[in-house]
């Protein structure tokens, strides 16, 4: 297997493409009158093709919601979504839940795996429930690019936490989709499984040409991607290409409400 270092620039595309997901003046506004709360404040971003895209900021910047929100998993209160060329303002229920099972890829914190089914059954669980076949040499390669080929018949309390985690990126990888949003993809994990993890999602954007959003409150982690996106109050504030762990927690530091010490453990950032 590939050995991936932090930061390696993705293989770019040689003409210019659509992005994989776009935001323009995207703005989430949760309650009213008193109790109102502005979690997005027109954020415009896109997010390219084939490039590794960490998202970060304080507890409460609005970094999750702006997932959810460009994943469809939330609505918007104004402002435009779209995956591809899809816009998801105004899709029905229906053609929402079918744009997020064939166009997007999911990671969580939690590995939401199904304990009956082994690893294999796991990764193939949602073209299965779609009623698709998986292509026998993506997915060949996308278990390689993981490294399950010997743990596929394993069920989940049979691996480590880094395995199942394995297993969820192969799940969200085995689609081919447009985009995989990360959400704390490494919360769960140990130091040597988080570098796994997140080095199995560098590999996915190097070698697979993958496009990869990831929430994350670890330098570390986001010392990964190609590019840190940095909101703060709900908009974007400043971004950074080629981080390192040192420059992202130097960009961290002085963000607008950034009271906590940088790394320390984050279960929920909601807003």
């Amino acid at each position: 297997m590939t050995t991936l270092t932090p930061g390696a620039p993705a293989a770019q595309p040689a003409t210019r493409t659509a992005p994989a997901a776009t935001a323009t003046e995207l703005t989430k506004v949760y309650g009213r009158g008193e109790t109102q709360v502005v979690a997005l404040d027109a954020v415009s971003v896109e997010f390219a093709r084939g490039e590794f895209t960490a998202i970060m900021g304080p507890s409460g910047s609005g970094k999750s919601t702006l997932m959810h929100c460009m994943a469809g998993l939330d609505s918007v209160s104004a402002g435009s979504a779209r995956i591809g060329d899809t816009e998801l303002t105004g899709l029905k229920d229906k053609h929402l839940t079918r744009l997020r099972r064939d166009k997007i890829g999911f990671v969580f914190q939690a590995f939401n795996l199904l304990p009956t089914l082994n690893a294999l059954e796991n990764i193939t669980l949602p073209m299965d429930i779609a009623g698709r076949a998986p292509e026998p040499e993506w997915l060949e390669r996308v278990v390689r690019a993981v490294g399950l080929e010997g743990r596929l018949k394993h069920r989940p309390g049979q691996l480590s936490g880094g395995q199942q985690q394995r297993v969820a990126v192969a799940r969200a990888l085995a689609s081919r989709p447009e985009i995989i949003f990360a959400d704390e993809p490494t919360g769960n994990l140990d130091s040597r499984s988080s570098a796994e993890v997140l080095g199995f999602l560098r590999n996915s954007v190097r070698e697979l040409g993958q496009t990869v959003v990831m929430v994350t409150h670890d330098p570390a982690a986001a010392a990964y991607a190609d590019r840190v996106v940095f909101l703060a109050d709900g908009r974007i504030v400043d971004e950074l290409r080629e981080p390192t762990a040192d420059t992202v927690l130097d960009r961290m530091r002085n963000l607008p409400g950034s009271r906590s010490p940088v790394g320390a453990r984050s279960d929920s950032d909601a807003r």
